[in-house]
């Protein structure tokens, strides 16, 4: 992997409450940029500051001054590009080692609140019963209205057992929801698995961290043990994961299709934000690390395989979806993806803080790019638990304010259902004035018995065992 690779994140759009991604991060090396000043432009800027220096109805630091035009520039450009304080900056060389303190929710801005992206599996924001497509107006008794994403982050944050109330306006509910949680110190394991029953294994990626492969590893070995035969299929299971680091998505890529497959690659205007990442060590492994991917059974290239996504998963997500897909290795499954085809840089900035900055789009190995379009299922299969995303309610990357275009000009048409997706039976749907609160497991399992979409896919993996045999 190139060293620029390293520094590539690929997850969503805003900042975690609570978590932000990592990744362990060096000075990148100095650029030397010929680039002509605005006068003019430089020079409005510093008749605003000084007027606001000298007018405005009370003192203001100069260091809160720079930091807010810092601020104004990166938001202005896209949705992913901001500025990381020093508390920003140190929380997001943490994440990726998947443990963090806060609520656990991926958010972004919408008209001046923050809305949620997703709650992250196994968080107090999960268990509480907040969903994607959440508007968050309060903290506490504090309007949202008119704080930044980052001072609202702020707010969410805090000492592990303190508690703070969420108002949330959802879409379906005429009152606000209020609910209150307590902060706690989120560990999250990015790789889960079970074998469903024999002969068919079930992987679930919750974010992709800095030892996502080497976890995806260690899990498919245990399937493979624990059923004492190779699979007859495999579920890998992508729903609501918002992404994380682009070295992760090329190894859990990498375990399924063959040595040296393209996985991913990036356009960018500068030479080293251009890359071609294919199915090779120096492309997910770290310097001197074993290839934790060289010992899989034997048979994981070929298993049959579904690859479940929805509108929760987000970039990495969409970049193993996307490549799986593009390679005939996978059948994707459930509904459109998020749709974020571009790619953050972590600018360390000498100072404690940093920029992340939006440096490339991504493109499937077909040319396909995902942003603001996402990944189109080969079977459309809706889930009773979240009509939101089944109705074309649930957030994405097309929905953001100032998100990029897709170069191809092919940007997502609005969610309608397929004529031929399939459908939960009436019995098995919510009722609408009832709340569906996450599905409960037993004691020892990483997926419900109950799932819809896990259910259908194990049915078309059964399918093709018999059509195989035949």
């Amino acid at each position: 992997m190139t060293q620029k690779a390293k520094f590539m994140l690929v997850g969503l759009a805003g900042v975690l409450a609570g978590a932000a991604l990592t990744v362990n991060l060096s000075a990148i090396a100095d650029r030397e940029a010929e680039t002509a000043l605005p006068v003019e432009e430089l020079r409005a800027f510093t008749d605003v500051f000084a007027r606001i220096k000298s007018d405005y109805v009370e003192p203001v630091e100069d260091k809160k001054l720079i930091t807010e035009a810092i601020n104004g520039m990166l938001t202005g450009l896209d949705p992913h590009s901001a500025y990381l304080d020093a508390d920003g900056f140190k929380d997001l060389q943490v994440g990726t080692q998947g443990e963090f303190g806060g609520l656990g929710i991926e958010v972004g801005m919408e008209d001046g609140f923050v809305k949620v992206v997703s709650p992250i599996e196994d968080t107090p924001a999960f268990k509480a019963g907040v969903k994607p497509g959440d508007l968050i107006v309060k903290l506490d008794d504090t309007p949202v209205k008119g704080m930044t994403l980052n001072d609202a982050v702020k707010r969410m944050r805090g000492k592990p057992g303190s508690t703070i109330k969420l108002t949330i306006v959802r879409k379906g509910v005429d009152k606000p929801v209020v609910l209150t949680l307590t902060r706690a110190v989120i560990k999250i394991r990015s790789v889960k698995s079970q074998l469903m029953e024999t002969g068919y294994g079930y992987v679930r990626v919750t974010q992709f961290q800095e030892h996502t492969g080497e976890l995806l590893a260690d899990a498919l070995n245990k399937l493979y043990k624990d059923n004492k035969a190779p699979l007859r299929g495999l579920i890998l299971d992508l729903r609501n994961d918002p992404g994380g680091l682009l070295n992760g998505a090329v190894a859990v890529t990498a375990a399924f299709v063959k040595p040296d497959s393209l996985v991913v690659y990036t356009e960018g205007r500068t030479e080293d934000a251009k890359m071609r990442l294919t199915a090779s060590r120096e492309n997910y492994l770290r310097p001197m690390q074993p290839d934790y991917l060289k010992n899989l059974p034997e048979g994981v290239k070929q298993v049959p395989m579904v690859v479940l996504v929805n509108s929760g998963s987000a970039s990495a997500s969409e970049i193993v979806a996307g490549a799986l897909q593009d390679h005939k290795r996978a059948v994707v499954m459930g509904t459109r993806t998020f749709g974020k085809g571009s790619v953050q840089t972590i600018l360390p900035l000498g100072n404690g803080t940093a920029i992340k900055l939006t440096t490339a789009r991504y493109f499937t190995p077909s040319g396909r790019s995902i942003q603001a379009k996402g990944i189109e299922p080969d079977i459309v299969v809706e889930d009773p638990a979240m009509p939101e995303d089944n109705e074309g309610f649930g957030i994405r990357e097309a929905d953001l304010d100032k998100h990029l275009a897709n170069p191809n000009g092919d940007e997502a048409a609005p969610v309608k259902r397929p004529a031929d997706s399939i459908k939960a039976p009436p019995a098995e749907q919510p009722g609408k004035d009832k709340e569906k609160k996450p599905a409960t497991l037993e004691p020892g399992e990483v997926v419900s018995k109950d799932d819809f979409q896990v259910n259908q896919a194990l049915n078309l993996l059964k399918g093709l065992q018999i059509l195989q045999g035949r």
